[in-house]
């Protein structure tokens, strides 16, 4: 039985995406489990992974369901994450942001 699922993002530079990630989420990691691995647990049953695989760097995407993207978006713009705040998409609202390989964090809500 599946209990979890982990996103991911293919970085080329590990340190630089930590440090991007980690001002996304207003924390480090939550857990290195290898070299080249950083994970954040963004809640029980879900969360991210962000793995260097230089030649796969910036092909990743990842959706997230927040529940205030308004609040969202302030914090991206805090954090440094160039947007162009909340935007229609698909019968709700979406931040579409890129990390510095170019992934796409595309945020989703209300």
């Amino acid at each position: 039985m599946i209990r979890r699922v982990l996103a991911q993002c293919t970085v080329s530079d590990l340190a630089r995406a930590e440090a991007w990630y980690a001002a996304l989420f207003d924390r480090g990691p939550d857990a290195r489990p290898m070299p080249g691995l950083l994970e954040w647990h963004l809640g029980d049953t879900f969360g991210l992974q962000v793995w260097s695989e230089p030649a796969r760097a910036g092909q990743s995407t990842v959706v997230l369901d927040e529940t205030d993207l308004d609040a969202a978006a302030a914090h991206a713009t805090k954090a440094g994450a160039t947007h162009d705040g909340p935007q229609p998409g698909g019968g709700a609202r979406i931040l579409p942001l890129t990390d510095p390989d170019g992934n796409r964090v595309v945020f989703i809500g209300k």
